[in-house]
């Protein structure tokens, strides 16, 4: 899918658990407000009211609550919600707009690491009219590293944490691999660096790549 005709930018954050996607956000969106852009920081599952309400269906609760399917056509739903109500309004007023987690979190969790079939994904996201990012940041961190950063960050909202360490490498080499297949779009960090030489390397990338 190419990215959607707008005066804004798109930037999506990716990567395993306690990788720093929601530091790099407020960075990357500070960065931009200083240069006189505005920056709407976003999030996935959430971001607009009705995909709050399916976040709580997918964050909580037992690991095995949903299977890779069910979790599909939840993310789905939630994602055209916000792509509705949040993304695309921004983007059309000239906004640039980072969001914590997007589609390829899908392709990562439900299908390398859930055994989704990858046709199913690429189904939905048609149906949805998900537009591909302008920009993808990939922050590369060891599963184990990440798992024990993030623990109890976000109180009740561990459902994939709990998920084995097999099923966790899994999703590491899944975004690792999407990157390798769009290097056009996407940018690898190595998120085991500070918090501030992770965004130096971002807001270096948004200025070579987003002109």
């Amino acid at each position: 899918m190419n990215p959607t005709p707008k005066s804004g930018r798109f930037i999506t954050l990716e990567g395993g658990e306690g990788a720093g996607k929601s530091t790099l956000a407020r960075g990357l969106a500070d960065a931009l407000r200083a240069g006189g852009r505005e920056a709407v920081v976003t999030r996935e599952p959430g971001g607009a009211p009705g995909a709050d309400a399916i976040r709580a269906l997918l964050v909580q609760g037992d690991a095995g609550r949903w299977d890779a399917m069910e979790e599909a056509l939840l993310f789905a739903a939630a994602r055209r919600n916000h792509l509705t109500h949040t993304i695309r309004p921004a983007l059309a007023r000239g906004a640039w707009v980072i969001c914590d987690r997007y589609y390829d979190s899908t392709r990562a969790y439900q299908v390398a690491a859930g055994g989704l079939a990858p046709a199913a994904l690429d189904t939905l996201n048609v149906l949805i009219e998900a537009p591909a990012p302008d920009l993808t940041f990939v922050l590369d961190f060891a599963p184990d590293a990440g798992l024990a950063r993030s623990q109890g960050r976000h109180v009740g909202e561990d459902r994939f944490e709990k998920k084995d360490a097999a099923f966790h490498a899994r999703v590491r080499a899944e975004f690792l691999a999407i990157a390798q297949r769009e290097p056009q779009r996407c940018v690898v960090i190595d998120a085991s660096q500070s918090a501030e030489q992770v965004l130096a390397q971002a807001t270096r990338a948004v200025a070579e790549r987003l002109k």
